[in-house]
């Protein structure tokens, strides 16, 4: 498991016209986006019981994790299980497929199939679930343009449309209750191994914008 850089910059309507023409002209966009060069991601967050996982990003805890589901464009084909793990501005992920079943089995309750799972992932989720009461917590729903660059692996992403579940943790549903998180948020974020090539540093320089411990799920726990 590489770490990662990775940094997050709140930006406007203006930023973002700007940038987007910048990033298309000079960058590509990854396998999985649909014609205008998005796709639609949903995150299912865990938590503790004592909100763990939200009270260490709002204390600034410099080592934390965090686990979620997501899918891709609602498609239950394709769902999968990661853990972000942050130390100080280097960023971890580890991640595995689980299949609708098994998160319709997670989501009713049914953790049992977890415990003698040949996948470390899905073993370690069951431990936290059974010793720290990790739970579902909130959907996350947002649209994201995705631009990659092979040296230094870099992956530029903005995320708009954020929206946040309200009072529901039904990960498969097609429709769920939703409002914005926040004021029209707009989020860009960079994420490189060793080093970010210079020309990728000038196309993405903001004026007066700097780098933010951005979280989109304290802020749907905000509006969620």
């Amino acid at each position: 498991m590489n770490a990662r850089h990775e940094y997050k910059l709140s930006i406007n309507k203006s930023d973002y016209t700007i940038l987007r023409s910048r990033l298309r002209a000079t960058m590509r966009h990854d396998g999985n986006v649909n014609k205008n060069g998005e796709y639609i991601i949903r995150s299912l967050y865990f938590d503790t019981p004592r909100d763990k996982a939200l009270r260490e990003k709002i204390d600034g805890v410099n080592r934390r994790e965090k686990f979620r589901l997501r899918l891709y464009n609602g498609n239950p084909s394709l769902i999968r299980l990661e853990k972000k793990s942050k130390d100080n501005n280097l960023c971890y992920k580890r991640q595995e497929d689980v299949t609708s079943r098994e998160v319709k089995k997670l989501l009713q309750g049914d953790y049992d199939w977890m415990a003698d799972e040949n996948r470390p992932l899905v073993t370690e989720l069951y431990s936290k679930m059974q010793g720290e009461l990790l739970r579902p917590k909130i959907i996350v729903e947002y649209v994201r343009e995705p631009f990659a660059f092979p040296a230094g692996n870099v992956r530029i992403t903005i995320d708009r449309g954020i929206r946040t579940g309200v009072g529901s943790t039904d990960f498969l549903k097609n429709k769920f209750p939703s409002v914005p998180a926040g004021d029209d948020i707009i989020l860009m974020e960079i994420k490189y191994d060793a080093f970010l090539p210079d020309f990728i540093k000038r196309l993405i320089y903001l004026d007066g914008r700097r780098a933010e411990a951005f979280s989109k799920y304290a802020a749907a726990r905000i509006y969620g």
